[in-house]
């Protein structure tokens, strides 16, 4: 049975190990031997794994670690690696070595070493035991500066070891641990393959025979930079099977050596049989080339290092583990570290030593070792005769002395890793045993049978005391805390010391014993007896006679020993004099000369959103133009006539101020005008006789300015571009004044002199400002300090502001009127008593005291006096009707002249005045019998004087009265006057065709209950509980979507921080890691999820099932927004985390971005880590986040509410981005540098829903729909009407999306529909407020001929539900619209009459309309569905205000009057003068919060009220804090759903 097993492993071994030849296998299969693997695998066919590349190496001594697992020993315990370098190891070079052992000899083991084992490559993740200098180190801290640390990173591990003190760490060794050529032909296929020409059976060559090709890729040859010259990359170094075997030229000849011995006898072989392949030829040059070398290595260069035969070979021991040992690395490198001389000499056979060229074109007797390492391109070697020169040289070169000294060569100016090009030999390598955890040199003493020494000197008796008196103070005196290395090269001297000699011997005896592929095993079948005879004959001077075609009399007979009497003895034994000095050390900057490219690039990519908001302001200013254009196109374009005999000029202002293009025009009546560049009418002067016109002009020579001097007014200053011009119009100045006898002074003055003269309109209104002042502050008996400040020359001032006058146009501007107006023209001539054209203080002031403290009888008798245009005494039908005339004017005359007629009518008619023409004042102030209140409230209102009186009018709001049947309460809120419920008053009544009567008030017989005054807290706890209420589900989705975010970011960085596998990145860069992938999980699922809120269908469909009780998805836009703004949030994060990671990986070695990284990174020595621009641009991560952050910076931008505004197009077509975002999303996420893609987890899900909702939108958008009528309505309003789809089902309040291909753009825009549910046909109401709006008022206008209209179709893409939806589910609603906001009540209102018309059970029972616009004019197509309403509503659900915001809600003389015709008409007609329907019209904006008071009295018994607003953003908040401040009481809750426009 073990026999079968033996048999069966066998045969797997073979099947693994022999190569089948790409050509078929014929090659491969006529070899009559098992071909060796390049790896080392099933060597041993019991341990397949013994002696492979990558197994761990096998310890002879148990560990030594510091937790007995894997971290290593510290300076705590341990003496500082550096100072035990200096202490034990630095000495003085040129001492030959004892037994003249060779360079050659000492090189040749590195390469033996380099062959066996490799621990050099740093383990992953990345841990580091630097070295710390001692301050004041002459090599590496000559500045005292006593921070400088040499970085040592620890070595690759086996990541199945270091788990317990029974399973300690151990190394692995990354080459084959045998004896097989692997520093020849690599340790793994692959790379054997990248080194073979695959011709002839030989090694590729480059264009040099006798060398290999340069290291590049597939070969992962170590490229380090060359510490002296800086120079990196592969050129110049050659592919080898060692990974360093470029390290030294010395080491690079001995690898060129075994290169050219190859081919040497593959040309043989091909030579003896020519009928061979490549394969065969190759094969069966290896086997040779090993062999040799196995032979060369154990039978000729060991016994020379160790001065011992090792004993006779027995045969192959299947059951010997020949696993490399840590203990032997360190005995055998650090040994052979104490030979390397200072420099190595070149010689050619006929034994002249050449003078070597230095790099700064000096000569040198020899290659000095220190400026050697990774040197490219030298000049000295690039020859095959050149490196044979080197070979020779070496093999005439005596070593350095076999001691505990190491040459500063090796000690100082070693290679070193990271920043620092240079380090300490020694101390790396007392670092690297530490890091293996090797046990104490008494520890392997014992272990290995060796009686430990009894005290330091017992060690070696040669060493000089005082080195070992420096080394024992080091380790505190502590014996037994020696480490081994120090330990082992102080017991050495002309030999390896006991310890190191036995290690040795026992690694390359177990290495022989135990390869089943060794030559001298007969039982392999690589060799017959003969072959082996000839191959134990064979030396490494037979290899280099052969390869150099040297003179054999050149060369010693054993090349390892160079004895007297043998040829090419050497000058001399090489010191540092002599030579060139060691480069010095210079550490590097990773980050040197990115600093400023980094910012720049940081500071650019920050700029991105104002690039965008740059490009957002262009935009939107070039559709601002486009707009007017369109708004322009619309109206009628009226052309002026130019103004005769206008003379053009420019008008200066002041001194800081832009001087202005007018036109000067002299009129027949005495006027001067003043017309701007459209001949709009700036400014009239009239000048009367007795008037002087005073001219002043300037003569200052290019000056052409003119000053006219207007008494009682400001000043004209005139600019001429000519002086021609400004004479001519002089000239017709002076015939204008001779004509109406006007005197005219003329003056000349300096312009400066001129300019000071000049009255400005600014100082005209600050004399005007301390006249208006001082004339209150009389009225009004107010102090002084009350009136304003005034400067210091106070006096003078008031002076001088009082003796003013008041012109037409400046009365009508403290009146907010216009000149020309009619009520300015009465006024200013009944204030005008001298009838000069102005008013002085005086004058003004009699006509403000009748105003501001006057009775009603005087204010009537007032208006009477202004409106008897006759003056006698009596105030006409007709004069009657120009007063009215005068008021509607505030109003842009918004009723007609047959409107104004039939309330003159009623009004007379009403007071009994039918049958007269004329009224007495007695009969006027009898008209205004029923408004003493509002008389005595009236003012006069002056511009500008707002806060010094301003009257009480918070109150102005009609309000309700309680509907029979419900209780009164005692506690009224306090009224105005003129709003106290009476009969026929504004109250909500019933208005179908006759008066309504106001039920008494009943008794209240509940007893009162007396409400605890709460305390601040209470209060608090009561507004936190009232809000809880209004938006518990809107906190309790922003909580869980918010607290799966926050899940989702703890959970990564807890992983990151903890859990994540190691690769060294939670230490590199902890913060930014955090930031970066903790951000990028919540931006997944936020990103991903706001889909959902886009659905539109799935949101309609689902708010009406039972999700709609805990989801509000009338928010949905708004959690649109909130998620994309919180999103933004964290990309900011997220990308500064990137940014922190790609500074850190700018500066990280190479070695530990390999760790991170190792599908990007091959840590190969170069050292050089990759620049900040490629990460942001060179790696597909980098540049997706780059447009990522451009792409949100567009959509972010173009979506911000001031910009959609103004282009809705540019928002469409940006936010059409989305689909590049997610793309690139989906990119940046699935390149995995650090992670594997998880963006998929959240996007699957809510895309596949996305994609579904968007098909059925599409299904809908194909089919045109025809436009059954188009309608153009006043306000820019146009109505369509198109046909209803097939099935198509929808609820009075939602809303739908329409295209029109017509206007050459497939954006679809958002409007509500104003039909009702029932009704045959769809419709809208849009108004004409943008590009797109403007220009589908045009599609639709009315063609011009008599032709059959057919209207461009429309695409319709809904319904889609909002909030205004729910206004059923609410015994009592408001609705408040304004603007264009009310089209969604309209469809509401018809609804709701339709459904109380056939008998409908409701909820709802009643619904109050707030429509607030600016005129009545705005919206005349629903004045015309709220005619409809009242018609049909015969059972009082419905009740109406309208609110005009036009007009002042102040109670000046023009409002009153309005006020108390409008209240006239309702009483008499039943209707509103204004809207003519019977709802209550109001003048000035509602005041919600008392509205919603009284509603809480009128329906007390109703818990809830539903309010829905619609409208400009202001209006909405308003009514939003109105509702939230009512909610904090303990009443009727309201729940407002709005949407704004």
């Amino acid at each position: 049975m073990l026999r079968a097993k033996s048999e069966a492993l066998v045969l797997l071994g073979a099947l693994l190990i022999v190569r089948l030849d790409p050509a078929g296998g014929r090659d491969a299969f006529s070899l009559s031997w098992e071909v060796q693997r390049y790896d080392g695998w099933f060597n041993n066919l019991r341990h397949h794994e013994r002696g492979a590349a990558g197994v761990r190496l096998q310890r002879l001594v148990p560990a030594n670690y510091a937790d007995g697992v894997y971290q290593a020993l510290g300076e705590s315990l341990l003496p500082n690696p550096r100072r035990l370098s200096d202490a034990a190891m630095r000495g003085r070079a040129g001492q030959a070595s004892r037994r003249n052992r060779t360079v050659l000899g000492v090189f040749f083991g590195y390469h033996v070493l380099s062959d066996l084992v490799s621990v050099e490559r740093p383990g992953c993740p990345p841990e580091f035991l630097n070295i710390p200098i001692p301050p004041g180190d002459p090599v590496f801290d000559p500045d005292q500066r006593g921070d400088v640390v040499l970085p040592f990173q620890r070595s690759r591990w086996d990541p199945k070891t270091g788990q317990s003190p029974s399973n300690p760490r151990d190394l692995t060794n990354e080459v084959t641990g045998w004896l097989d050529g692997s520093a020849i032909y690599g340790s793994s296929h692959s790379w054997s393959d990248a080194l073979r020409s695959f011709s002839g059976g030989q090694l590729a060559s480059g264009p040099d025979p006798a060398f290999p090709r340069d290291a590049q890729d597939p070969l992962l040859m170590w490229t380090a930079p060359d510490p002296a010259t800086g120079q990196r990359g592969p050129q110049g170094l050659y592919a080898f099977g060692a990974e360093r075997g470029n390290r030294e030229p010395f080491l690079q000849a001995l690898g060129l050596l075994w290169f050219r011995y190859h081919n040497l006898c593959a040309q043989r072989l091909a030579l003896q049989h020519p009928h061979w392949g490549d394969e065969e030829l190759f094969q069966h040059a290896r086997k040779r080339v090993i062999a040799t070398y196995q032979n060369i290595v154990l039978y000729e260069w060991l016994p020379s290092f160790l001065q011992k035969t090792p004993p006779e070979y027995k045969g192959y021991r299947s059951f010997l583990d020949p696993s490399i040992s840590p203990e032997f690395l360190v005995a055998s490198e650090q040994f052979f570290s104490t030979m390397v001389p200072p420099g190595v000499y070149m010689r050619n056979a006929s034994c002249h030593f050449q003078v070597v060229l230095n790099k700064d074109s000096s000569s040198s007797p020899a290659l000095r070792v220190c400026n050697s390492y990774w040197i490219r391109e030298n000049p000295n070697l690039n020859s095959a005769q050149a490196v044979n020169h080197l070979l020779l040289g070496m093999a005439s070169q005596i070593a350095e002395l076999e001691d505990r000294i190491v040459v500063e060569d090796l000690r100082d100016y070693w290679p070193g890793p990271g920043k620092f090009p240079r380090t300490d030999y020694v101390a790396s390598s007392i670092q690297r045993g530490r890091d293996m955890g090797l046990p104490s040199y008494s520890q392997v003493l014992l272990a290995l049978g060796f009686e430990t020494p009894r005290n330091w000197s017992h060690i070696n008796p040669s060493v000089d005391p005082q080195v070992l008196e420096a080394t024992a103070a080091l380790y505190s005196q502590d014996l037994s805390r020696l480490e081994l290395l120090p330990g082992g090269l102080l017991e050495s001297h002309g030999d390896p010391g006991p310890l190191f000699s036995t290690i040795v011997l026992d690694q390359f005896v177990r290495l022989r014993d135990g390869d089943r592929y060794w030559f001298e095993n007969t039982g392999n079948g690589l060799f017959s007896m003969e072959e082996i005879s000839e191959i134990r004959n064979t030396t490494l001077w037979d290899v280099l006679v052969a390869v150099t075609n040297v003179d054999p009399s050149a060369l010693q007979p054993n090349v390892f020993f160079w004895h007297e009497g043998a040829p090419c003895p050497q000058p001399q034994q090489l010191t540092a004099k002599g030579l060139p000095p060691c480069v010095l050390l210079t550490e590097s900057d990773y980050f040197e000369g990115s600093g400023p490219g980094f910012g720049i690039t940081i500071v650019v990519l920050c700029c991105l959103p104002l690039v965008s908001l740059l490009v957002s302001g262009v935009v939107a200013y070039f559709r601002g133009r486009e707009r007017k254009k369109l708004q322009k196109k619309g109206k009628e374009s009226v052309k002026k006539e130019p103004a005769k005999d206008a003379v053009p000029a420019m008008e200066w202002l002041g001194p800081k101020q832009r001087s202005y293009p007018i036109a000067i025009q002299l009129l027949p009546d005495r006027r001067l005008q003043v017309l701007d560049r459209c001949l709009s009418v700036l400014r009239t002067v009239q000048l009367r006789p007795p008037q002087q016109v005073s001219l002043i002009l300037s003569n200052n020579r290019g000056s052409h300015a003119l000053l006219l001097k207007i008494p009682k007014e400001y000043d004209l200053v005139l600019l001429f571009k000519f002086q021609e011009e400004r004479d001519a119009f002089v000239q017709q100045l002076q015939g204008f004044c001779e004509c109406w006898a006007l005197g005219l002074s003329v003056a000349k003055v300096d312009a400066k002199e001129l300019f000071r003269k000049a009255v400005t309109k600014q100082q005209r209104g600050r004399i005007l400002e301390v006249f208006f002042r001082h004339l209150f502050a009389q009225v009004l008996d107010i102090g002084q300090a009350d009136a304003g400040t005034l400067p210091l020359d106070s006096s003078q001032k008031v002076r001088e502001a009082l003796m003013c006058e008041l012109s037409r146009a400046e009365f009508a501007e403290s009146l907010g009127l216009k000149p020309q107006d009619m009520f300015v023209e009465s006024m200013f001539s009944l204030a005008d008593k001298d009838g000069n054209g102005y008013l002085s203080f005086r004058e003004f002031l009699d006509i403000l005291v009748v105003f501001m403290k006057g009775s009603p009888e005087d204010k009537s008798r007032l208006m009477f006096t202004m409106y008897d245009l006759d003056a006698n005494g009596f105030l006409s039908k007709d004069e009657f009707f120009t007063m009215l005339r005068s008021f509607i004017e505030i109003s842009n005359n918004c009723l007609s002249k047959a409107q104004l007629a039939e309330v003159v009518e009623s009004m007379f008619r009403e007071s009994g005045f039918q049958n007269k023409e004329e009224l007495t004042w007695e009969d006027f102030h009898f008209m205004l019998r029923d408004h003493d209140s509002e008389l005595r409230c009236t003012q006069l209102c002056v511009k500008g004087i707002g806060d010094i009186f301003k009257p009480n009018t918070s109150g102005r709001v009609s309000f309700i009265t309680r509907t029979p049947g419900e209780s009164t309460s005692p506690q009224r809120v306090g009224l105005p006057a003129s709003e106290a419920p009476e009969t026929g008053g504004p109250g909500l009544k019933k208005r179908f065709g006759k008066k309504a009567v106001v039920a008494p008030p009943r008794l209240y017989t509940e007893a009162l209950q007396e409400k605890m005054q709460r305390g601040l807290l209470a209060q608090k706890l009561q507004h936190y509980k009232r809000f809880m209420e209004n938006y518990v589900r809107h906190v309790m989705c922003i909580s869980i979507f918010s607290a799966i975010c926050v899940g989702l970011f703890a959970e990564r960085a807890y992983y990151y921080t903890f859990v994540s596998p190691p690769s060294g990145i939670s230490e590199t860069t902890q913060v930014g890691i955090v930031l970066s992938r903790g951000t990028a999980a919540s931006v997944s699922f936020m990103f991903s999820y706001i889909l959902l809120t886009m659905c539109r269908n799935l949101i309609t469909f689902l708010r009406e099932t039972f999700l709609h009780r805990y989801v509000p998805f009338d928010a949905a836009v708004d959690f649109h927004r909130w998620i994309a703004m919180a999103a933004v949030v964290l990309a900011i994060l997220h990308s500064a985390g990137h940014v922190v990671n790609v500074y850190i990986f700018s500066v990280s070695p190479l070695s530990l971005l390999a760790c991170i990284f190792p599908t990007v990174f091959v840590n190969d020595g170069s050292k050089l880590p990759q620049n900040f621009y490629w990460w942001f641009f060179q790696t597909v991560p980098g540049m997706t986040g780059v447009l990522l952050l451009l792409v949100l910076a567009i959509m972010y931008v173009f979506a911000s509410h001031h910009f959609r505004r103004r282009s809705f197009r540019g928002f469409w077509l940006t936010h059409h981005l989305y689909i590049l975002l997610y793309v690139l999303l989906i990119i940046h996420g699935s390149f995995a540098l650090i992670q594997l893609p998880r963006f998929h987890i959240f996007f699957l899900v809510p895309a596949l829903i996305y994609v579904g909702d968007k098909l059925v939108s599409l299904s809908r958008k194909k089919v045109e729909i025809s436009v059954v009528k188009a309608e153009l309505l006043p306000s820019g309003v146009t109505h369509l009407r198109f046909q209803r789809p097939q099935g198509f089902e929808y609820k009075s309040g939602q809303w739908v999306r329409i295209a029109c291909l017509a206007l050459g753009t497939t954006e679809y825009h958002p409007f509500t529909l104003t039909s009702a549910p029932h009704e045959d046909t769809l419709s809208l109401h849009i108004r004409a407020a943008g590009p797109w709006t403007t220009r589908l008022r045009e599609t639709y206008s009315p063609p011009t001929g008599d032709g059959c209209v057919r209207y461009p179709k429309l695409y319709l893409d809904g319904p889609f539900g909002e909030g205004h939806q729910e206004w059923h589910k609410f015994e009592v609603s408001v609705l408040v619209g304004g603007g264009i906001g009310v089209t969604p009540f309209a469809s509401i209102l018809k609804d709701l009459v339709f459904k109380s018309s056939l008998g409908s059970q409701m909820l709802c029972k009643k619904i109050y309309f707030i429509w607030v616009t600016r005129t009545q004019r705005q919206f005349e197509w629903l004045a015309d569905i709220i005619r409809e309403v009242e018609e049909n509503d015969h059972q009082d659900l419905v009740t109406v205000h309208i609110y005009i915001t036009q007009l002042a809600e102040k109670f000046d003389l023009r409002t009153t009057m309005l006020y108390i015709c409008e209240r006239h008409f309702q009483k008499v007609l039943n209707r509103s003068l204004f809207t003519g329907l019977r709802s209550t019209t109001h003048f000035g904006r509602p005041p919600f919060e008392p509205f919603f008071n009284s509603l809480r009295e009128v329906h007390p018994q109703v818990r809830k009220i539903g309010v829905f607003s619609c409208g400009p953003p202001g209006m909405t908040e308003n009514v939003e804090k109105a509702c939230q401040l009512i909610n904090r009481q303990d009443q009727a809750h309201f729940v407002h759903h709005y949407e704004n426009f």
